[in-house]
Order: structure tokens, then C-alpha cells, then sequence
């Protein structure tokens, strides 16, 4: 069985890739994407797979939006931290999920109904995805707790944010930078992917704070802000296309 992973976060995919080989033997690893440009050039480029474990939330957008720019064919197990409409409507629907962090069990489970599934039950299921759509609400302010306030931040003043040894922090444009209690896939979930990109493992960038754009060596990308970050921001060679095609986005 040829499966593909949709998942931008490595730890995730990594989890999900030992689970997947202690459950069954006959399990094949076809590809791995980690964001919704890549999945469909990816699908569109290689033989369907029998079976998808995908993201909701991928670092350039819904993973619902591949549904709008292709038909598929093959079945789909969902993977969610937290989105609980996602959930009920998975559970309304009958389209298998798995709650992040994945559990072996679960997995078991999932793969249990799928391979029950007739022919009929995926077109039903897949036939149903596009209702699974909320309308985007995206935030345009925080409330970020410091010392004994909440500052109300304008995400437009919002350079960057980063995170190291699982602590996150905000950096503003005008120079200030306040600790946040969450971590970078929760605050990506709740931005707007035009405005925001999930630049690698510490770093989410606002659009309008990149200054400049450094091609380096293994054509990764050095990224440079309108502020000092505590590490250089480098976008790896697999995500630089999609990384300038964001820069230039208007939409």
C-alpha cells in the first residue's frame, strides 16, 4: 500500500512514519509534502497513492484548497491538532481523523476502516469534502499577556515570530520583542497565509517585513527583516519556489 503524508511539522511526520511501520509491514512511504502547492504538484506528478494522511493546516493555507484546484480520487485520513470544527464535521460526515499527537491505536483504527471501504464509500466521502469548508476568519490583532497586562498587538506591526527550546516570541517592527504562549502552529492557524508563510522549523514571516532575499548555497534562501532576529533565516531548497511565489502574491 502506497501511501502519501501531507505534513509540514517533522516531528509529526516522523511519529506518524514509525507508527505506520509498526502497524502494518506492507506500508510504503510514497512522498511526504508540506504544503498545499506542493501536494498538488506532487499528485499531479506521480501515480495516485492508495491512501493520504494529510494536515488540515499547512504552512501556506488550508489543506482544504487542494479540493478547489483538483478532484481526488483516494481516500483521506485527516490529521488535527486542535480545529474542532474540523472534528464535527468529520464525525458528521464519517471522513476518518486522527487528533495530533497521532496514537498508535488510532491509526489502527483508521487503517481498520479503511480497508473496509467499497469503491462507492470513498467517492461518497470525497464527495463531501468541499462542505467541509469553513469561511476564513483571520485574526488582525493579539492579545498578548505581559507582567500583569494584555497588549493589544496589530498584526501589521508584527514582523516575525520565533520560536527555540519551545518557547515562542513576538517581534514587532519597532523593535520590541514580548514572549507568546503558543506555539507556531497554532498561531499559523489562526493568520492569514497571504500575509504570513511558516518559513521553517523556528520562524514565521510577515510578508511585509522582508527586506531582502539572499540566493545561498544549496539554493537555499537567506531571508533578512526590517528587524535583528536572534538566528538567520534560511528557507530550505524544497520550499524556496513556493517562498517567492508568496512574496509576490497580491492576492
Amino acid at each position: 500500500m502506497r501511501v502519501l503524508i501531507v505534513e509540514d511539522e517533522t516531528a509529526a511526520y516522523e511519529n506518524l512514519v514509525d507508527i505506520l511501520g509498526e502497524v502494518s509491514y506492507d506500508i510504503q512511504i510514497a512522498g511526504n509534502t508540506e504544503s498545499v502547492t506542493q501536494t498538488i504538484h506532487w499528485l499531479q506528478s506521480n501515480p495516485a497513492p492508495d491512501l493520504i494522511f494529510m494536515d488540515i493546516h499547512l504552512s501556506d493555507g488550508s489543506a482544504f484548497t487542494i479540493f478547489d484546484k483538483m478532484e481526488l480520487e483516494t481516500p483521506i485520513i485527516f490529521t488535527t491538532a486542535y480545529d474542532r470544527y474540523a472534528i464535527e464535521a468529520f464525525k458528521v460526515n464519517s471522513i476518518d481523523y486522527l487528533l495530533k499527537p497521532v496514537k498508535v491505536e488510532d491509526v489502527k483504527q483508521a487503517l481498520d476502516k479503511y480497508k473496509k471501504l467499497t469503491r462507492q464509500d470513498v467517492i461518497h466521502y470525497l464527495s463531501k469534502l468541499t462542505q467541509l469548508v469553513p469561511t476564513p476568519k483571520y485574526k488582525d490583532k493579539l492579545l498578548i499577556p505581559y507582567k500583569d497586562k494584555l497588549l493589544p498587538i496589530d498584526l501589521k506591526e508584527v514582523s516575525c515570530f520565533y520560536t527555540a527550546d519551545k518557547n515562542t516570541c513576538i517581534y514587532l517592527k519597532d523593535g520590541n520583542v514580548y514572549p507568546y504562549s503558543k506555539t507556531l502552529e497554532q498561531i499559523m492557524a489562526s493568520l492569514n497565509p497571504a500575509d504570513f508563510i511558516r518559513a521553517n522549523k523556528q520562524f514565521i514571516l510577515a510578508r511585509n517585513s522582508v527586506t531582502d532575499i539572499t540566493i545561498w548555497f544549496d539554493n537555499r534562501l537567506l531571508v533578512t527583516l526590517d528587524v535583528e532576529t536572534p538566528e538567520r533565516i534560511y528557507i530550505s531548497k524544497n520550499k524556496a519556489s513556493e517562498f517567492k511565489s508568496w512574496i509576490v502574491n497580491n492576492t
